[in-house]
């Protein structure tokens, strides 16, 4: 039982399907778009389209009821319905999202009931905990001490389809973007704690090289400081989780979170404002003084906002209640990718450690591309490993019970060989510090 036909289930549901047949199983897809839930099962013969208000609590619990295995592809906030049903009809349970405190309040009747509840099953988080955890692993195996982990994952579009200012379009969900970094940053870094507050996410990101030609830069993660634990790497100096953007993006996200433009509780101050130029000049009352201080990046960011249209005379869209929803409104018009556009995953984890005497460094690098604007690297990053685990638990090939992440080996090594065979494989690559 599916939950979510959107963007990132096309390749989750195209894998299921293959499936089915070879193992007599069947597959029912739900989304309040019968029409979108259709369009991703297709004519397969053993796949069935359903469509429901998944706050429905009668309609919603029969699906979950007559299910063997149920997979949320919903907004999280949605999660902790289908996962209180779960609970209740003995159902195991996979998602992309993060574990957080509602789940965390379902821990002791999951483990009660022996079921799995497996979260952060996607990309990132996902296979970057996957990945990383084999590294970790081998490395500690050989003796090693790992005294760093940095690791970046960024959702990107591809250089060959890189062709608007911000060197960005939408490859998932457009308000996590809106949002990002709201809850500013925590990383240890050299032995010492860094906490960066929201407005200064963004600000002088720090190269990395991954890509020939192709510039990108990174910016830290919401909270590194929780995974140094979970990854049982106590006694490291430096642990730092980022996410990679081109730097003319972060240069202009910058600017946009500087002006106040992803504020989510000013509908007081915006409520009068009829067209998108009338918000932006309540928003930014002194943007020709400010853009003095741009320096040689301001006719980027010139470019920047004209190509969003944000100072155009353009009516603001209906039932806004924030800045935050008028600017998705226009990223989702205006960064939208074309039928032809090729996005791009890029994940790299880079270890220093001590084996002995010497002092090594790996770098493990994982680069992805999508065919079309269906048929994305996103897509299969975040599907293919939620769809194997779901594969290898009916098969009971996993057989751990309770709420988990992939971070252990019966998980992770099962599914990363698996997605090895889809072209999803890291390059590693050692030297001597």
């Amino acid at each position: 039982m599916l939950f979510g036909a959107g963007k990132s289930a096309t390749c989750l549901i195209d894998y299921l399907i293959k499936e089915l047949a070879k193992n007599n199983w069947q597959l029912v897809v739900c989304d309040t778009d019968l029409n979108l839930a259709k369009s991703k099962t297709g004519s397969a013969e053993k796949a069935k389209a359903v469509s429901i208000n998944v706050e429905d609590d009668i309609e919603r619990r029969r699906l979950v009821q007559s299910a063997d295995i149920v997979i949320s592809m919903l907004p999280p906030t949605l999660h902790f319905l289908i996962a209180k049903d779960c609970v209740e009809f003995g159902k195991s349970l996979l998602t992309a999202s993060y574990v957080d405190d509602n789940l965390k309040l379902l821990e002791k009747e999951i483990a009660n009931k022996k079921l799995l509840f497996l979260c952060e099953m996607g990309l990132d988080p996902g296979i970057d905990h996957m990945s990383a955890m084999k590294l970790i692993n081998t490395i500690q195996s050989q003796g090693g001490v790992i005294t760093s982990f940095v690791s970046h994952c960024g959702g990107l579009i591809a250089p060959e389809s890189d062709n608007n200012p911000w060197h960005y379009k939408i490859t998932w969900n457009p308000r996590n973007i809106v949002l990002a970094g709201k809850d500013g940053a925590e990383y240890l870094h050299e032995n010492k704690i860094v906490k960066i507050p929201y407005k200064s996410v963004f600000k002088n990101c720090p190269p990395v090289n991954i890509i020939d030609n192709y510039p990108l830069c990174w910016y830290p993660n919401r909270d590194s400081m929780h995974y140094i634990d979970l990854y049982g790497l106590h006694g490291v100096e430096t642990f730092i989780r980022t996410t990679l953007r081109h730097p003319s993006f972060c240069i202009g996200w910058n600017n946009i979170v500087s002006m106040g433009l992803t504020a989510i509780a000013d509908y007081e101050q915006i409520k009068k404002c009829k067209t998108f130029v009338d918000w932006f000049n309540v928003k930014t009352p002194e943007f020709a003084k400010y853009k003095k201080d741009f320096d040689s990046n301001k006719n980027v960011f010139d470019r920047q906002i004209n190509f969003l249209g944000l100072e155009n005379n353009d009516m603001l869209p209906e039932n806004f209640k924030s800045s935050a929803d008028i600017l998705q409104y226009m990223l989702e018009k205006k960064l939208l990718m074309s039928a032809e556009d090729k996005d791009m995953i890029v994940m790299l984890h880079e270890l220093q450690y001590e084996a002995g005497s010497k002092k090594q460094k790996v770098r493990s690098c994982l680069i992805v591309k999508g065919e079309d604007n269906l048929k994305t690297a996103m897509a299969r990053t975040v599907g293919l490993p939620l769809g194997i685990a779901t594969k290898l638990i009916l098969q009971g090939k996993i057989k751990v019970s309770g709420l988990h992440i992939p971070i252990i080996p019966e998980i992770y090594e099962l599914v990363l060989a698996e997605l090895e065979m889809h072209g999803i494989k890291f390059n590693e690559e050692t030297s001597s510090q």
